[in-house]
């Protein structure tokens, strides 16, 4: 018989009034089991043991067990204790129970773990907000067909300092092709993002971005307006004119909605990715780049889907094409006598080597410029190295001889400028004494204010 203070409910308290009065004979079986809504068989049990044990018979018998299935005390002060780490602290509750199993092999259901999680008081740095209904594009069939490309603005370093993460992601399948990060959005992130997706999967064959003027011109839409004024011709982009080189169509999105995969993408990785790069003590940009070569896989691993077509859609890149002249800034520049040309404010000079005699002067040559070639020049086919041009020598101004004072003819008069005695005037010219002031003052004007510099004094 159990023994100690024993709690009933306010239904097991009523349940025990009926089977006592049933014992009593106040009610029959029959009476009983339609109150209680059990069986009669069931009725003469419950008798039976209140008889035996009292009112402890109407209490479960595991209610005072713990159950066999529950976590135990110490696995919990285990997770208690990783979760008030450095990084874990940051992680979602989905993305913790990920990093339980795989740096700890604590294997622990999510129900289990948000109310281990939820009973310490703790809250999930991402919580799910109100479902808007909207309706959705279909996905591509093959997987290459489409590339979403964007970035996104955040902390990822846990510094304090925002910095851009470019990236792109499949629309067939979900699978993030590729991740750089940059200071901010810029031309070289996406050439990153483009170089690493070609080199793991291949060239897609469209993307769909923004309207981000490093994908078009601001001039575009003015262009093709109706009453565009004549002359506005939209130019090309340092990035359009490469991916057009490759063969990929660029796609620009009127909305963030239109780009919805890679905007929950960014929505994923900023719940993820910091905690990520806290964990493992990652604090710059570079050491962050190395570690996205391969966190790609881990994401695809656990969010890609399979495409509705089995057929790939990313081409391999031809062997004849150097990706490192596509990707990177072109311009045209033309070549003086000397193969020197000027760039971004600097002189630079074709290094000498086969085929570069044959240069013409004045020759309309494109500037390569990136980190991985530094400045090439390209003619027709050929490429060339280049090197700064050396300086041209600063011109030395000799000082000119000074002017030695001549003594006058004996047989002259004082004034050098004095005209002979009863000569005429020409018509116009000033009475002889004027004349005189005018060259007096032409000759004789200070260094300082002549016409020209260099220009010396006659006296």
């Amino acid at each position: 018989m159990k023994t100690g203070v024993i709690s009933l409910t306010r239904d097991q308290h009523d349940k025990l009034e009926i089977i006592n009065r049933a014992n009593a004979g106040f009610i029959t079986v029959k009476e009983a089991a339609e109150k209680l809504g059990f069986s009669e068989r069931q009725i003469q049990r419950l008798k039976k043991e209140v008889r035996e044990n009292g009112p402890a018979a109407l209490v479960h018998k595991n209610s005072n067990q713990k159950p066999a299935c529950s976590i135990p005390d110490n696995v919990k002060k285990t997770i208690l204790n990783i979760r008030t780490r450095p990084g874990y602290k940051d992680a979602n509750f989905k993305h913790f129970q990920e990093l339980l199993e795989t740096g700890f092999g604590i294997s622990i259901s999510y129900s289990a773990l948000y109310r281990l999680l939820k009973a310490e008081g703790l809250k999930s740095p991402k919580t799910k907000r109100r479902f808007k209904p909207h309706r959705r594009r279909k996905r591509r069939p093959q997987a290459g067909s489409l590339v979403q490309l964007d970035a996104s603005p955040y902390d990822w370093l846990s510094s304090h300092e925002n910095t851009s993460l470019h990236g792109g992601i499949d629309d067939a399948t979900g699978q993030v092709t590729s991740l750089y990060l940059c200071k901010n959005e810029c031309l070289i992130g996406y050439f990153e993002v483009m170089r690493r997706m070609i080199g793991a999967y291949g060239v897609p064959d469209s993307v769909y971005a923004d309207r981000h003027t490093i994908f078009r011109s601001p001039n575009e839409d003015k262009a093709r307006a109706v009453d565009a004024p004549p002359g506005v011709q939209p130019h090309e982009t340092q990035f359009g004119r490469a991916l057009g080189e490759l063969g990929v169509k660029i796609i620009a999105a009127r909305s963030p909605q239109a780009k919805g995969r890679i905007e929950r993408l960014w929505g994923t990785l900023q719940s993820r990715l910091p905690v990520e790069l806290a964990i493992r003590g990652i604090q710059d940009m570079d050491s962050a780049n190395e570690f996205l070569k391969a966190y790609v896989f881990a994401i695809n691993s656990e969010f890609a889907v399979e495409p509705q077509d089995s057929d790939n859609a990313f081409l391999p890149l031809d062997g004849g094409i150097l990706l490192d002249h596509i990707l990177c800034v072109k311009e045209q520049r033309t070549l003086d006598h000397g193969q020197v040309f000027s760039y971004n404010g600097k002189r630079f000079q074709i290094t000498k080597a086969s085929y570069t005699d044959y240069l013409p002067p004045k020759a309309k040559i494109t500037v390569m410029a990136s980190p991985y070639i530094g400045i090439r020049a390209a003619y027709l086919h050929y490429v060339f190295e280049t090197h700064p041009a050396p300086t041209k020598s600063p011109k030395i101004d000799h000082p000119k001889p000074a002017l030695i004072p001549v003594d006058p003819h004996p047989y002259r008069s004082d004034s050098p400028w004095e005209p002979k005695t009863g000569l005429p005037w020409q018509p116009g010219l000033p009475t002889y004494k004027e004349s005189l002031e005018i060259i007096h003052e032409i000759f004789t004007r200070p260094y300082s204010s002549s016409k020209k510099k260099g220009q010396y004094a006659a006296c």
